[in-house]
């Protein structure tokens, strides 16, 4: 239990942390990486670049302190951050380093403002959280370990397949080196990728793009302009090459619902979108799948989709090219929007939602399902990186 001292003065710092808070998750990450380089292969420089790692961290951090008096309310966020945690395999060494370094950029930041006292009550309001993440994160590490197949830590795989499904994307097949059994996993759900590009240690999380119960495991990788580990992977990682993966995680799964399903994706959110797919296919419930590109050339799995919506009367493409090719065929051209997607959808909307791509078609998606008024617990989400706010305010 927090002391009523500590909740008191870490509310207190509220107003600070507002004005200030991105100002010290940056410089953070400054201390963190120069202080421990070790734990630098746990992070996506890309992001700290963007800024939208320190971002979230410094929402999260003010989150944690506006409701230190009443952690009940953060009960929802904590699975999204402990399923990530798992997925990069954060062990409990990790968190004194962390709280080391998040006290001393508090220090610096907030200069004069932050005394004694205040430095005190973060130290211990850290350290709660930490021992509560620590708890939750070992029950899913012992959790992954029971299942058949499970694990716990690296592993290795074999790449014993590779595809390209479009000019940008391709697919690698993984299976065990031991040969045995590997765990299941939930359409929708991702695992973790450590390689070495250029002597840099990476991890990785990409979504599993292949049915449940294949026997192997299946991410297809976007090549990003300027990306280490998705060039590393689509240039140096052949047939027989050898990786460590880390066991599924995610909390962006499919619900087992009989209402309409419509899965909504753009570029490489295509993936999760696959899985999905495949896992649903076989049933009596109907299918929307919606894929906007720029044209077919970066278009994946659009022949895969199409054998699936022969096979199967449930399920029904649509296709959207923003940048269509002389020669492409699509359903239609230019940007998704609410009366294109109404009129793909039952009269009622009553449907369940899943949507996945870059940022601004999600803030565009997120909107119109608002003006749809598809019901908020019918639509479904996930951040590729660290979690952003899809709607000002």
């Amino acid at each position: 239990m927090l002391s009523a001292e500590t909740i008191t003065t870490v509310k207190a710092t509220v107003p600070a942390l507002q004005q200030h808070g991105e100002k010290v998750t940056t410089r953070f990450y400054e201390i963190l990486f120069q202080r421990y380089p070790e734990v630098t292969a746990y992070f996506n420089q890309a992001n700290q670049v963007q800024g939208t790692q320190p971002r979230a961290l410094a929402n999260s951090v003010l989150a944690y302190a506006s409701h230190i008096d009443q952690l009940d309310a953060l009960a929802d966020a904590l699975p999204t951050i402990i399923q990530k945690h798992v997925a990069l395999d954060i062990r409990p060494e990790h968190y004194p380093l962390v709280g080391e370094c998040l006290l001393e950029a508090i220090r610096e930041v907030l200069g004069k403002a932050a005394t004694e006292g205040v430095v005190t009550a973060w130290a211990e309001a850290y350290q709660h959280l930490a021992n509560m993440l620590i708890d939750a994160e070992e029950e899913v590490y012992q959790a992954k370990e029971a299942q058949p197949g499970g694990w716990r830590g690296p592993r290795r795989f074999r790449v014993v397949r590779k595809e390209h499904e479009s000019e940008v994307v391709c697919s690698f097949y993984f299976e065990p080196v031991d040969g045995a059994q590997i765990m299941d996993f939930h359409p929708g759900q991702y695992l973790t990728v450590l390689m070495e590009a250029g002597g840099q240690p990476l991890r990785r999380t990409y979504s599993l793009s292949c049915e449940p119960g294949a026997g192997h495991y299946r991410i297809s990788v976007k090549r990003e302009p300027g990306g280490v580990a998705s060039n590393y992977l689509h240039d140096h990682v052949e047939v027989g090459c050898e990786l460590d993966l880390l066991p599924p995680s995610g909390e962006f799964t499919l619900r087992d619902h009989s209402r309409p399903l419509v899965l909504l994706t753009a570029g490489v959110g295509i993936t999760p979108a696959i899985s999905m797919l495949e896992a649903t296919a076989i049933s009596d419930r109907e299918i929307h799948f919606i894929h906007c590109a720029l044209n077919s050339r970066v278009h994946a799995f659009r022949r895969h989709v199409d054998e699936m919506a022969e096979q199967h009367e449930n399920v029904r493409q649509h296709y959207i090219y923003s940048e269509p090719l002389p020669g492409d065929t699509a359903h239609g051209e230019g940007l998704i929007n609410a009366e294109t997607l109404s009129g793909l959808l039952p009269n009622d909307h009553d449907v369940d939602l899943y949507f996945l791509g870059p940022k601004p078609f999600m803030q565009s998606v997120w909107k119109i399902t608002k003006e749809l008024r598809i019901p908020a617990n019918q639509v479904h989400y996930e951040f590729f990186g660290p979690a952003e706010a899809l709607e000002a305010g």
